[in-house]
């Protein structure tokens, strides 16, 4: 059944294939994670559906991140509700954990640019197959830190080094930068994009889906710590809202203007 926010198609296979469309930019707004999370519980009691493919009505955008007007009106409620950014940050770290726990393979088909929350979403899935755009956590670039589990995945993906570079310096990565990286499972070229996609999806439909499912609770209890990175991290991304930064980059994002960041005013500053 379709949702508002994600249209779904079950292909004979067993490939359960969901469409993100949330125009205009598809950005991650409370309706698309209220809509993801019941597709999660949709497949989890349906066992027809062995693999799911994640991807984009939007030709030229995976998935944007947080709404932007939505973050802005979450700083202004933060002088009056401490703690409401922190738990929308794990609202979204709620619905990501719970896709990446699916027993089931899930694939990123990434032919647009994932970036911020659609690239934490990515690292929440299993496979990322990835033909154009960019990928990257850049939300340093609005004076803010990824919000939703992102700095906890990307240092079990690549390791800490690599994820502080690339989450310090807010790098958009092209399809083969991130291959190189290790960010992504494989680079395709547009013109076969969608047949590759649905290969893959296709083989893994065919495996022993209840034994990746086991394996994949293994592979995961290995890398979660207890989950104490997560609550640092929701803890961390409220703080940032008591500097001037976020709003300043917000501002600048808004004006069309390179963020200045070492000049900030205290007149951005939500609270000391």
């Amino acid at each position: 059944m379709d949702h508002s926010t994600i249209q779904i198609e079950l292909k004979e296979n067993g490939v359960a294939v969901w469409t993100l469309n949330h125009p205009p930019s598809n950005t991650i707004h409370d309706e698309l994670l209220e809509d993801l999370q019941k597709c999660i519980e949709d497949v989890s009691s349906r066992p027809e559906v062995r693999v799911i493919v994640i991807r984009s009505a939007h030709p030229k955008i995976f998935l944007a991140g947080m709404d932007i007007k939505m973050m802005v009106s979450k700083g202004s409620e933060q002088i009056n509700r401490p703690g409401s950014i922190a738990a929308s940050s794990r609202r979204l770290q709620q619905v990501l954990k719970e896709l990446e726990q699916l027993p089931k393979p899930v694939i990123a088909a990434i032919s647009g640019h994932a970036l911020g929350g659609g690239c934490e979403l990515a690292l929440a899935c299993d496979f990322r197959i990835m033909s154009a755009g960019s990928i990257g956590l850049t939300e340093i670039s609005l004076g803010l830190i990824p919000g939703g589990g992102g700095t906890q995945r990307l240092v079990r993906l690549l390791g800490r080094a690599k994820a502080t570079e690339l989450i310090f310096l807010g790098r958009r990565l092209s399809a083969e930068e991130a291959a190189a990286y290790g960010l992504v499972t494989k680079t395709v070229s547009p013109e076969t994009f969608n047949v590759e996609v649905m290969t893959f999806a296709d083989r893994l439909a065919k495996g022993a889906i209840q034994a990746m499912g086991l394996a994949k609770a293994c592979l995961l209890a290995a890398e979660d710590r207890e989950g104490n990175g997560y609550t640092l991290e929701s803890e961390a991304f409220e703080q940032t809202f008591t500097t001037g930064e976020p709003m300043e980059g917000l501002a600048a994002f808004f004006s069309k203007r390179p963020a200045n960041f070492i000049a900030c005013s205290d007149r951005y500053r939500l609270h000391s």
